[in-house]
């Protein structure tokens, strides 16, 4: 009988969850960190260990760019070289961040992670927070 799968992590998620105390401001600010591993240990690994295919398959996302369109084909080789399962790169939404996970011999793989607030464009720290245009 196989054994419940074990939740890996990598290097890359591992530097995510460095990078991402940056991101919440304000009030949420100092418990942003312990939800987040909160959520993560007590929700997301558990999940996952149950029901490594929760996450929806990554690649199903329609490209609409040449560059998104080509940047898909290189992941799908790379991912072919580790499995045959096209889904086997799965996201997964817990809380306020999204979970990039690959399954992998029924191990899921925690490659990367962001909060929300990192999949949109931050001008204000860019151009020193200010609202007029460089």
């Amino acid at each position: 009988m196989a054994g419940k799968p074990v939740v890996r992590l990598t290097a890359n998620f591992e530097r995510n969850l460095a990078d991402i105390d940056r991101f919440p401001t304000g009030a949420e600010a100092p418990q942003a960190d312990d939800t987040l591993l909160d959520e993560l240990l007590g929700t997301g690994i558990s999940n996952l260990e149950r029901f490594p295919g929760i996450g929806r398959p990554f690649l199903a996302h329609a490209a609409r760019f040449v560059e998104t369109t080509n940047a898909l084909e290189a992941l799908r080789a790379k991912l072919s070289a580790l499995t045959p399962d096209p889904d086997a790169l799965r996201e997964y939404i817990l809380g306020h961040y999204l979970v990039l996970y690959a399954q992998i011999d029924a191990s899921p793989y925690l490659l990367a992670i962001r909060h929300r607030r990192q999949l949109s464009f931050d001008f204000q720290s860019r151009w020193g927070g200010t609202s007029s245009m460089p």
